[in-house]
């Protein structure tokens, strides 16, 4: 409950002699606050779970290997897995089906017609 009051009339040594003053259900507005500090703490949570990639990251220009922190050459896809909590799935783009099943597109591979 949010009270407010206020004295309306004084008598003449000081004392309140008419007052007025309201009584307002807040349960909606606490449960809401209640709600929104919830939230907050659940995406604070979440922030210092992300795990962030960031700086320079190089990277093999012909296999596609990356070095890591030690200087090692690693797959791209173990170094981001430790380093973030992303997953992966492989498969071909077309350009690279093409390229190394060129038998599954006739007429169509770098060297044909």
């Amino acid at each position: 409950m949010l009270d407010r009051g206020k004295v309306i009339t004084w008598t003449e040594d000081g004392k309140p002699l008419v007052m007025s003053g309201t009584h307002q259900d807040i349960s909606v507005r606490k449960q809401a606050e209640k709600e929104r500090e919830a939230l907050i703490a659940n995406l604070e949570k979440a922030i210092s779970d992300v795990k962030k990639l960031s700086g320079m990251l190089p990277i093999c220009a012909s296999c596609k290997k990356i070095r890591d922190d030690k200087g090692y050459w690693k797959q791209i896809e173990s170094y981001i897995k430790e380093h973030s909590e992303a997953e992966f799935s492989h498969g071909l783009c077309p350009e690279c089906a093409k390229k190394w099943y060129p038998e599954l597109f006739p007429g169509e591979g770098p060297f044909r017609g």
